[in-house]
């Protein structure tokens, strides 16, 4: 694993390079667009159809997006607590409350867990990893998340009709939904075309790395230290609750662990657009990115390793 974050901060840091000499004349934020729409439209779908099509469906594959989903809204839950007892002692404001709840509680399922996931249990944790974010993370991002987002910020506030509307577009669902479709008729696909899928796929985690890297700035000291309780939550606490729920589920063996191990991940990289568009602190949100990212570095393995005997 620690090979693979390695890997990882090496690839990042050719972003944050980009960034500070703007290579080629090209802005970061106009570089991260070009790559954030490749992926989500044409490199994810693809790695989405390929996993679900070909991979086993069993009871894991239920009890797994189940665990997700408790472990994210009892996250929303403490970390809404816990802020708001801060705020009655702190002069923290609406606006970074907000993306702090966010912050401390969608993770990075899919671009650093596939990594991760991959990189430690193979590829048969590449179906959980999806099953994770499109059954679970994406599902409470938009309705829940969203919410949160417009009554903290200044956003117009989506009702659930949007919220499905926003779901329903996005190409990596479609693409999850073809490939369990597949999956159930017992359709075979042809050789070129998992070839094809392969190499695409093997595009999207460089890409998404060197897009963390574009997002990378330095932090004030200010977010710094109101951040540090989210960070704590998303790290260490989040995990714990997914292990919890996890055990209860009757879950096991690579499905506990890769549960476990996406609610470990540091923060989701989209919670900082979602705090952009309902004008929250977004770039409070860029800082607990950065920050939660960095010092995954510790937990992460930390993590992986307790979990060793399950």
């Amino acid at each position: 694993m620690f090979d693979s974050l390695i890997s990882f901060f090496i690839i990042a840091t050719l972003g944050a390079f980009f960034r500070w000499k703007k290579l080629g004349g090209i802005s970061s934020d106009a570089a991260r667009h070009v790559i954030n729409a490749i992926v989500i439209n044409f490199l994810l779908p693809a790695l989405c159809f390929k996993v679900i099509a070909t991979a086993p469906i069993d009871k894991n594959s239920v009890l797994l997006p189940a665990s997700a989903i408790i472990t994210i809204l009892l996250s929303l839950l403490i970390s809404f607590a816990i802020y708001t007892i801060i705020e009655k002692f702190t002069t923290l404001n609406k606006k970074e409350k907000g993306a702090l709840i966010l912050a401390a509680s969608f993770g990075n399922v899919t671009f650093l867990g596939l990594l991760l996931l991959t990189g430690l249990y193979g590829q048969s944790a590449a179906k959980y990893v999806l099953l994770y974010d499109f059954l679970a993370t994406t599902p409470l991002l938009w309705p829940v998340g969203a919410t949160i987002a417009s009554y903290y910020g200044q956003g117009q506030k989506l009702t659930f009709k949007e919220s499905s509307k926003i779901i329903a577009e996005l190409p990596p669902v479609w693409a999850f939904a073809a490939g369990f479709t597949a999956n159930f008729l017992g359709i075979h696909l042809p050789n070129f075309l998992l070839k094809t899928l392969d190499i695409m796929s093997m595009a999207i985690i460089p890409l998404m790395m060197f897009s963390i890297g574009l997002a990378l700035s330095k932090p004030k000291l200010k977010h710094a230290i109101i951040a540090t309780p989210a960070i704590i939550i998303k790290l260490c606490l989040v995990p714990l609750i997914a292990f919890g729920t996890a055990l209860l589920l009757g879950m096991d063996g690579l499905a506990l662990k890769s549960t476990v191990m996406e609610a470990a991940m540091p923060t989701m990289i989209f919670t900082s657009v979602i705090s952009s568009q309902y004008k929250l602190d977004h770039t409070l949100s860029a800082v607990i990115i950065v920050l939660s990212t960095i010092i995954s570095l510790i937990t992460l393995p930390l993590i992986s390793w307790l979990l060793r005997g399950y």
